[in-house]
């Protein structure tokens, strides 16, 4: 599928409707989420015939891209209910097949190098202090292929620092800078849209031998 199509059908999804600003909740645009999933595929193999989980899943945009790019299987995971039943829609509009999990992500159960890949676009912690990193401490310990995040660019170094220290990455590379805008969805948003610059991040998880040395 060629970049653009993929953008063509990630436009069509329907987003939030009443967003909740206590669990961060912005939607993840066509152009960011088929560029993410697009490079996930196209340089480095990690989407197709994979199993892929999307961690705060949202309305599915990032989830139903890899389904779009052939992945095997997709995990969408939400703590909200309102927007998994979303992001079910949308995977039924686009013929796809996607499972959904309500959960906590900072709180996930799973155990093991369950998913082969996992893509995310997390809060930024400006709500709740280091959710990002929450949510990035929960998908190295389940994939075993790569991890795929968006984050501030501003917080570069701490990312890159916190997951080759703390969080068992093998490596972690920016590959690429991208603007998110953000549309003004809550009352306090002062303008009609805010362009932030966030990170594109790929981490590789270590293996689980090469922990255990």
């Amino acid at each position: 599928m060629k970049l653009k199509q993929l953008e063509s059908y990630l436009g069509s999804l329907e987003q939030f409707s009443t967003p909740k600003i206590e669990l961060e909740q912005y939607p993840t645009g066509a152009h960011i989420a088929s560029r993410m999933l697009y490079t996930a595929e196209n340089s480095f193999e990690d989407v197709n015939s994979k199993v892929v989980a999307d961690f705060g899943c949202g309305c599915g945009t990032l989830g139903l891209a890899a389904g779009l790019l052939g992945a095997e299987s997709v995990i969408g995971l939400d703590i909200d209910a309102e927007s998994l039943e979303i992001a079910y829609a949308n995977a039924d509009e686009l013929e796809l097949d996607m499972d959904f999990i309500q959960c906590d992500i900072s709180n996930l159960k799973w155990r093991g190098q369950i998913v082969e890949t996992v893509v995310m676009n997390p809060p930024f912690g400006t709500r709740r202090k280091g959710a990002d990193m929450d949510f990035l401490s929960s998908a190295m310990k389940v994939a075993s292929q790569a991890v795929y995040s968006l984050h501030k660019t501003t917080t570069r170094e701490h990312v890159k620092r916190a997951a080759l220290r703390d969080y068992n990455a093998r490596s972690a590379e920016v590959i690429c800078e991208l603007r998110y805008d953000v549309p003004k969805l809550y009352k306090f948003h002062k303008k009609k849209e805010v362009d932030i610059a966030v990170d594109l991040w790929r981490f590789v998880p270590q293996r689980k031998q090469e922990r255990s040395l």
